[in-house]
């Protein structure tokens, strides 16, 4: 991932409406929800989610598929597994012992981490 695509994604979900509209859909995950079922669970206008998931699309976090006169949105999950790994992506490299080797993300993000927490592990 490259820095202006993290600010992309960063951009898009610090923003309230689109933050609950992105955590709702990874609930729903992998199928995602209807736009209707969006708007009624975060009570949000039909016109203020379409611009809220124009953006969350545009950033590349969620896709849609119409099925009849439904449009489904589903998260990528892929995109926010690659904004986690780039964000840690230098975790504790400079000094092990501050960084939380127990952290998943951090674990999966980083194969120099993932190293580094089985050491541990052998050792405890």
């Amino acid at each position: 991932m490259q820095t202006k695509q993290a600010l992309t994604i960063l951009s898009a979900l610090a923003q309230e409406s689109r933050l609950a509209v992105y955590r709702l859909l990874i609930e729903h995950a992998p199928d995602g929800l209807a736009a209707s079922a969006i708007a009624e669970k975060l009570g949000l206008a039909n016109a203020t989610l379409s611009f809220h998931l124009k953006e969350l699309s545009h950033a590349g976090l969620v896709t849609s598929q119409q099925s009849g006169r439904f449009i489904y949105y589903a998260p990528v999950i892929e995109a926010m597994n690659d904004l986690i790994g780039y964000l840690t992506d230098h975790c504790c490299s400079q000094n092990e012992s501050v960084c939380d080797v127990a952290s998943t993300s951090c674990q999966t993000a980083s194969p120099r981490l993932s190293a580094t927490a089985q050491r541990r592990r052998k050792v405890s």
